[in-house]
């Protein structure tokens, strides 16, 4: 039964690969027998995880790429295929959120569009990519990571632009997985729930919000490292061979219960300016 999980003999490459959840991810699938190309925008950190890869017995090659630029990711797919002969595994994990807690109405459409470039454009210049490796060789297994954010209008604050960009990639997900099934290539997507990660700790540890996240939660806790692994696994290897176009939550229970959240947020505290506090009738302009 093992063996339906091993990536022995397969690449694997794990955009956002410097910190956070894309280390998680690369560790997982070296663990199950992938060699790791790992690509991030942070070049030193990136030593990091090349270390910790090759300490598990794997090869792990490190290039730096920001997937908001199309010639770098095309460079990215090029490096892997030149140095591995193949590309069987995609997990598109480089994204960007924004921690101010503003709400919509306060928000400058600059960091809207960034979070967009980064979390969707940047995923299909990635998809698009490697698709040209993977159709040709007739096998892949791209994973998205989308987020549970980009399920419904949930959350314990409002970012809009990283709920549009993760709702496109679940449709983008789905879009791709019916247009490839059919030439070897599977396109599937983790939506994790809040994980305490390098890129929310500190914001969720200052402020309070854990205890309100956790309750939220059936299974009244946030998100740990270990309760990834396993599902990056399954996805990447032949364990879920017939599985493709689906969005996976990984959230301890919370978008069963498709629980609206009115407000008033934590984050609505945050800024003194007051950009966290709602538009109403009879707001004054400033």
């Amino acid at each position: 039964m093992d063996s339906i999980f091993s990536l022995k003999g397969k690449v694997a490459i794990v955009t956002g690969g410097s910190y956070g959840l894309g280390v998680i991810f690369a560790s997982a699938l070296a663990d199950a027998g992938a060699d790791i190309v790992a690509a991030a925008r942070s070049e030193d950190r990136l030593q990091d995880t090349k270390k910790l890869i090759e300490s598990k017995g794997r090869r792990c090659l490190t290039l730096r790429c920001d997937v908001t630029d199309s010639e770098d990711v095309k460079r990215l797919m090029k490096r892997t295929w030149e140095e591995f002969g193949a590309i069987d595994v995609l997990v598109n994990n480089a994204g960007i959120s924004d921690v101010r807690g503003w709400r919509t109405e306060h928000q400058d459409v600059e960091t809207f569009v960034r979070i967009v470039n980064t979390n969707l454009i940047g995923l299909f210049y990635c998809c698009h990519a490697a698709s040209q490796y993977m159709l040709r060789q007739g096998r892949g297994s791209i994973i998205n990571i989308g987020s549970i954010l980009g399920m419904g209008g949930f959350s314990g604050g409002p970012v809009p632009g990283y709920f549009a960009s993760k709702g496109g990639v679940h449709n983008l997900t789905q879009m791709l997985a019916s247009e490839w099934a059919d030439r070897g290539v599977r396109v599937n997507a983790l939506a994790p729930t809040f994980f305490d990660s390098e890129m929310a700790h500190d914001a969720m540890q200052e402020s309070g919000v854990l205890p309100m996240l956790a309750g939220r939660h059936p299974a009244r806790r946030i998100g740990e490292p270990d309760d990834l692994v396993g599902p990056i696994v399954f996805l990447a290897s032949d364990a879920s061979k017939f599985v493709t176009g689906v969005v996976l939550p990984v959230d301890g229970g919370l978008t069963a219960t498709r629980g609206g959240y009115a407000g008033p947020y934590p984050s609505d505290e945050w800024d003194t300016e007051g950009r966290g506090h709602p538009l109403v009738p009879g707001t004054p302009w400033k």
